[in-house]
């Protein structure tokens, strides 16, 4: 069947994100261990990326696990959303703008945390695309069939007409399950090789 829409992933694919930029800076500047802040984010009660959880409630827990000061909070918070935008990929993000002007529907489809779309709305993602997805606003999150479903249903298509890009092999199943053709990133000119292929 003929590809009429194209649906990418954001963070990995197109953005980059450094692992090494944070948390290791962070917590070795107020002298935390990292172990001690990952098991203080994975006792945060309820999940926030299928939205149980705002940024106001993650920074509490924090700061009352961690013994923070207001200070060391705000840092946090911006060292995080730093890291967690990245780096744009200008030429995996200018083949992906282009592919409306090309009669396709396009949509993005993410995991995300509170606060994803406001701080991602610097690389112009809502610009170039159908459905923007995330899933701590839909409370879904991939690889659930429902989701991936959803977003068939908001770019009105069939889900074989789909074409999907995600840098997670559980994601990348998730969609074959679900029906959609998908590639797994790995890196810009092969995808962008991979996904010309299957557009014919």
């Amino acid at each position: 069947m003929t590809v009429r829409a194209v649906v990418f992933d954001i963070g990995g694919v197109l953005e980059i994100n450094d692992d090494s930029a944070f948390p290791d800076p962070w917590c070795q500047r107020h002298g935390i261990a990292v172990e001690r802040l990952d098991a203080a984010l994975d006792s945060i009660p309820g999940d926030a990326v299928v939205g149980q959880v705002t940024m106001e409630q993650v920074l509490d827990h924090l700061g009352e696990r961690l013994s923070l000061t207001e200070v060391q909070a705000i840092e946090w918070e911006r060292d995080y959303w730093r890291w967690y935008v990245g780096i744009l990929d200008r030429p995996l993000f200018e083949w992906f703008a282009g592919l409306r002007g090309r009669g396709l529907k396009v949509g993005i489809l993410s995991n995300s945390g509170p606060g994803a779309r406001e701080q991602e709305a610097v690389w112009g993602f809502e610009d170039v695309t159908d459905v923007l997805i995330y899933s701590h606003e839909v409370g879904l999150r991939k690889p659930d069939r429902a989701v991936y479903d959803l977003t068939a249903a908001k770019l009105s298509v069939e889900p074989e007409e789909i074409v999907f890009l995600d840098d997670k092999q559980l994601c990348v199943d998730g969609a074959r399950a679900a029906g959609w053709q998908a590639v797994l990133h790995v890196d810009t000119q092969t995808s962008i090789a991979e996904l010309e292929a299957l557009l014919g």
